[in-house]
C-alpha cells in the first residue's frame, strides 16, 4: 500500500511540476509577443515566440531569431527572467515569495521543492533553499562584477554593466543566450572572460547539493556518496573531453597561426566545458572536425548534475553505469564505490533512463530527417547534433535551428521540455499509469545475451 500511495503521489506531483513549467512558458510567450519586445516594433510569430519562451524556460539557448538583434532590452530581460526561473526552479521563487510575505510554507509546497531539487529528506527543504538562493546570488553577482571589469572599458558603463549582468546570469544558468549577436566568437582571444565564464558554467552545472556538501565539509568532515560520484564523473569528463578535443582539433588549428598556446589551451578547455549544457561557443561549430563534434555530442548527452541548472541524462546516471560495467567485467555482483554499494533500484533506474533517452532521441532524429533539409556537406550529424543539444538543454547548433520547419520547431520544443523537466517526470505527467503491485511472480529463466 505504501508503494501504491508513493506512485499516486508522484503522478500528482509530476502533473503539477509540468503544469508549472507550461504556465511559465505561456506567460513568457505572452510577454514576448508584445510589439515593444521586438526591435522592429512588430509582433513576433506565435511559433517563434513559443520556441523562444520554451528555450529560455528550459535553459537551452537554441534560438530561431538573433537575441541581440531581434529583441529589445525588454524582450531580452523577459528571456533572462525565464532562464533564471527555469534554472533555479519556479518552486524556488514561490518559496522566496512566501518568505518575503512572511507566510508559512505548506506541506505540498515543501514536497514539490523536495522533488524539484532532488532532495532525499523533507527536512532538508528549508536549509537547501537558503543555499540555492545564496549561492545563486553569490555566483551571479560575483560573476557580473568580474565581467564588468572587462566589459565596462570595452562598452562603457551602461552597456558594460548590462552585458556583464546578462552574461553572468546566462552562464551560471547554463542557458546559452547572449546579447553579443555571435555568442563568444569575439572573445576567443580574451582568456579572462572565458575563464570567468567557465567558472560560472561549472558552478551552475555542479548542483546545489554538491555545493552544500563542499561548503559544510569543514564541519562534517565527509562528502555524501552523491557528491563524490558527481565530482569524480564531472572531473573525468572535463579532463577526457579536453584531451580528446586537443587531439581531434589538432590543438585548434582553425585558430590563426599566431595564436598563443595559452589561448589555444583556454579555448580547448572552454570547448570541453560548454557542451555540459551551457551553449556558449568561441568558434563556429560548423568548422569543427567530425571527431570533435562526436565528442561534443557525447558530452551533451551526459549533461550536468541532478538538482543543478544543467540538463542531459546527468553525471550520476553516467557514473553509476560506468561502475556497473566495471563490476560486471570484474565478475562482481555488487556495484561499489567509495566503500559503499549502489542499490539495485538506482542501477535499474539509470538503465531505464538511458533506454528511454535513447528512444526519445531516435524518434526525434528520425522525424527531423524527414521534415528538415540537410545542407550539402553535412550528413546525419546535422540533425543528431541538434537533437542532442535540445535534449541536453545545451543550445549549440550546426545551423539547423533558424531554418527549422514548424514540425521541426515543435519536435525541438518537446525535446527541450523533456530535457529540462526530466523523462520520468514527463512520462508520469503525460501518461495515465495505473499503480498496481504484481500478485503473481513467474519462474525465472535465462536467455542468451550477446
Amino acid at each position: 500500500m505504501n508503494r501504491l500511495r508513493h506512485i499516486k503521489f508522484f503522478d500528482t506531483l509530476s502533473k503539477k511540476m509540468v503544469a508549472g513549467f507550461l504556465a511559465l512558458i505561456t506567460v513568457g510567450s505572452l510577454l514576448l509577443s508584445l510589439p515593444w519586445a521586438t526591435a522592429s516594433g512588430h509582433a513576433t510569430s506565435l511559433i517563434n515566440v513559443l520556441f523562444t519562451a520554451t528555450s529560455a524556460t528550459c535553459i537551452t539557448g537554441l534560438t530561431v531569431v538573433n537575441t541581440a538583434a531581434h529583441w529589445t532590452p525588454f524582450g531580452q530581460l523577459v528571456i533572462l527572467g525565464l532562464s533564471e526561473i527555469g534554472a533555479l526552479g519556479y518552486m524556488t521563487f514561490a518559496v522566496l515569495l512566501f518568505n518575503i510575505m512572511r507566510r508559512q510554507i505548506g506541506l505540498s509546497t515543501q514536497l514539490m521543492v523536495k522533488a524539484s531539487l532532488n532532495l532525499e529528506n523533507l527536512s532538508d527543504t528549508k536549509s537547501v533553499m537558503k543555499y540555492v538562493i545564496g549561492l545563486s546570488l553569490l555566483f551571479q553577482v560575483g560573476g557580473m562584477g568580474l565581467l564588468a571589469l572587462d566589459f565596462i572599458p570595452r562598452y562603457g558603463w551602461i552597456r558594460g554593466l548590462y552585458t556583464a549582468m546578462y552574461h553572468a546570469v546566462m552562464s551560471f544558468c547554463n542557458a546559452g543566450f547572449d546579447v553579443f549577436g555571435d555568442s563568444l566568437l569575439g572573445f576567443r582571444n580574451d582568456s579572462y572572460v572565458l575563464i570567468v565564464t567557465m567558472i560560472l558554467i561549472v558552478a551552475g552545472g555542479l548542483g546545489f547539493l554538491v555545493w552544500r556538501d563542499l561548503l559544510l565539509y569543514h564541519e562534517r568532515k565527509r562528502l555524501t556518496l552523491n557528491s563524490k560520484l558527481t565530482l569524480l564523473t564531472t572531473l573525468s569528463l572535463f579532463v577526457i573531453g579536453f584531451f580528446l578535443l586537443l587531439v581531434t582539433e589538432r590543438d585548434l588549428k582553425l585558430l590563426p597561426t599566431n595564436t598563443s598556446w595559452f589561448t589555444r589551451t583556454i579555448n580547448t578547455l572552454f570547448l570541453s566545458v560548454t557542451p555540459r549544457t551551457a551553449g556558449l561557443i568561441t568558434m563556429p561549430t560548423g568548422e569543427l572536425q567530425a571527431g570533435s563534434l562526436f565528442v561534443i555530442m557525447i558530452l551533451m548527452f551526459v549533461g550536468g548534475t541532478p538538482g543543478s541548472t544543467a540538463g542531459g541524462i546527468k553525471t550520476t546516471t553516467f557514473g553509476i553505469l560506468m561502475f556497473q560495467s566495471i563490476a560486471q567485467l570484474r565478475g562482481r555482483q555488487d556495484v561499489e564505490f567509495s566503500h559503499r554499494r549502489f542499490s539495485q533500484e538506482n542501477i535499474s533506474r539509470a538503465l531505464l533512463l538511458i533506454f528511454l533517452a535513447s528512444i526519445v532521441i531516435t524518434i526525434a532524429t528520425l522525424i527531423l530527417t524527414q521534415t528538415e533539409k540537410i545542407p550539402h556537406g553535412f550528413g546525419l550529424e546535422y540533425v543528431l547534433f541538434e537533437v542532442l543539444s535540445a535534449f541536453g538543454t545545451v543550445g549549440l547548433s550546426l545551423g539547423l535551428t533558424p531554418h527549422l520547419t514548424v514540425i521541426g520547431k515543435l519536435v525541438i520544443m518537446l525535446l527541450m521540455f523533456i530535457g529540462r523537466v526530466g523523462i520520468f517526470t514527463s512520462l508520469y505527467a503525460l501518461t495515465k499509469r495505473q499503480a498496481k503491485v504484481n500478485q503473481i511472480r513467474y519462474p525465472v529463466e535465462n536467455i542468451l545475451i550477446g
